[in-house]
C-alpha cells in the first residue's frame, strides 16, 4: 500500500504527511465553524501545491494554489461584521447558482487548456482531474461566502478524489480525502443545526 514511497526523497514524504495533517485539521475547524480552518488550510495548500507542481499534477497543483488565494478572501469575508454580526452562514440564491455554474464551466476549460499547452491530456486521470478541479473550485468559493452547499461539493469531490489519488501513487493523501469524506458529511450536517439558529454573532 506504502510500497511507492520508497522511491521518494525523505523530504517530500514528510511535506506530503505534514500537508496532509494540516488539511485535516483545516476541514475540521471548518466542519466547527472555526476560522482557525484558514490559517490551517494556507499551510497545507502552500505545501501542496509545491508538491504537485514537482509531480507534475497541474490540475491538483491549481486546486491548491486557488484554495491558498480563496483562503486569504475568506478569511476577510467570515471575520467582516455588520452591527457586530458575522457573516451568517447561507443557502445559495438563484444568483449564486450561476455563479457556481460559470465557475465551473471556466474551471474545466481553463484546466483543459492548461492540460493541452502541456502536452498531458493523455490519461484517464487528466480526465478526472479536470472534473475534481471544476468541483473543487465551484466548493472553495461557496465555502468562502460561508454557504451550506459548499459541504455537497466538497463530498462530491473528495470520493473521487479517493480512488483517484490512490492510482496515481499518492496513498496518503488517499487516505486524506477519505478522512475528508466522513468530516465533510458530518460538517453539512453541523452547518445545518447553525443555519437554523436565528442569530449568529461569533465565530469560535
Amino acid at each position: 500500500m506504502f510500497e511507492q514511497y520508497s522511491q521518494y526523497e525523505t523530504i517530500y514524504v514528510v511535506l506530503e504527511i505534514t500537508a496532509v495533517v494540516f488539511g485535516i485539521l483545516s476541514v475540521w475547524f471548518s466542519k466547527n465553524n472555526n476560522i482557525l480552518v484558514y490559517p490551517s488550510g494556507m499551510i497545507s495548500t502552500a505545501i501542496f501545491t509545491y508538491l504537485l507542481y514537482k509531480w507534475f499534477l497541474l490540475g491538483d497543483m491549481m486546486i491548491n494554489a486557488y484554495y491558498f488565494a480563496m483562503s486569504i478572501y475568506g478569511w476577510y469575508i467570515w471575520t467582516r461584521k455588520s452591527n457586530n454580526i458575522v457573516t451568517p452562514i447561507t443557502t445559495i440564491n438563484t444568483k449564486e447558482k450561476k455563479t457556481c455554474l460559470v465557475i465551473f464551466i471556466s474551471s474545466i476549460i481553463f484546466i483543459y487548456l492548461v492540460y493541452i499547452y502541456f502536452d498531458k491530456w493523455n490519461s484517464i486521470t487528466a480526465y478526472i482531474d479536470n472534473l475534481t478541479t471544476a468541483i473543487f473550485f465551484v466548493g472553495m468559493w461557496l465555502m468562502a461566502k460561508r454557504k451550506i452547499e459548499n459541504w455537497i461539493f466538497w463530498i462530491i469531490g473528495d470520493v473521487i478524489s479517493v480512488p483517484l489519488y490512490y492510482y496515481k501513487g499518492l496513498t496518503f493523501t488517499s487516505l486524506q480525502y477519505l478522512i475528508f469524506t466522513f468530516i465533510a458529511i458530518a460538517g453539512y450536517y453541523s452547518w445545518k443545526k447553525i443555519l437554523n439558529k436565528p442569530l449568529q454573532t461569533a465565530l469560535k
